[in-house]
């Protein structure tokens, strides 16, 4: 019995000891895979790396994680040519391999959200020249907000001869041909004056690209919520770093 106590202490111990050094090696990668991030995507602070599954030095060997976190806050993106800054951008990557030399990683699958206010995608679809709608009549895009359930609402001014209306309207917003795009439910009127369809939708419809995205993820989905709009992100075969 007594031989037998003394195993168990010793298997204890030796368990404890392994946990011990799995947990202190997967801190140190995770900070030097944020490290790495925060050089190759030229980010202003330090994201997070979080290292899932246990155990980690298991995973080291057979050189292959089973999953990878990653939470980025403000991260500039791009927008036909212009910076666009993404408030949070949150990504899962499932089975990421390295070489041996761990100079290379790619990611078989991810997935992901992100969230972009309404005065930051304002900026990258509001025209800067009022478009003519009709003889004498301009309009263009002068707010973004949450227009309740799966809408955004569309502040319109449009300048006449006659006065400035300030008219709103509800647009369904999706991910087409990889672009955020809204397209409005109903157009707004300007008085009696009849507006061309295809006019005014060039001032309240709009398509947006949301370029340069870590690992070349893309975009997904979107959906409107209370302080913007939040994407759904995905992509496969996902070069990580190298």
């Amino acid at each position: 019995m007594r031989a037998l106590r003394i195993l168990l202490i010793f298997v204890v111990i030796v368990g404890g000891l392994f946990v011990i050094a799995d947990r202190v090696a997967v801190n140190f990668a995770e900070n030097k895979a944020a490290d790495k991030l925060r050089t190759s995507e030229g980010l202003t602070d330090t994201p997070d790396v979080s290292i899932e599954g246990f155990p980690f030095l298991t995973q080291v060997a057979a050189g292959s994680l089973d999953d990878v976190r990653i939470g980025i806050k403000d991260y500039d993106a791009k927008s036909g040519g212009e910076s666009i800054r993404i408030a949070d951008l949150d990504a899962e990557m499932h089975g990421v391999k390295f070489d041996s030399s761990y100079s290379s990683a790619t990611a078989e699958t991810a997935t992901g959200t992100a969230r972009i206010s309404y005065a930051e995608l304002l900026k990258a679809v509001k025209k800067q020249d009022a478009a003519q709608v009709a003889p004498g009549v301009t309009a263009r895009i002068d707010g973004l907000s949450y227009g309740g359930g799966d809408k955004v609402k569309v502040a319109v001014t449009v300048n006449t001869p006659v006065g400035t209306l300030h008219p709103t309207v509800l647009s369904s917003i999706k991910v087409t041909d990889g672009k955020v795009s809204a397209r409005a439910d109903s157009l707004p009127k300007a008085g009696a004056l009849e507006l061309a369809e295809s006019r005014i939708r060039a001032v309240t419809d709009f398509q947006q690209a949301i370029d340069d995205l870590p690992a070349g993820i893309e975009l997904d989905k979107v959906a409107p919520v209370t302080d913007g709009v939040e994407i759904t992100v995905k992509g496969s075969n996902l070069d990580l770093v190298g």
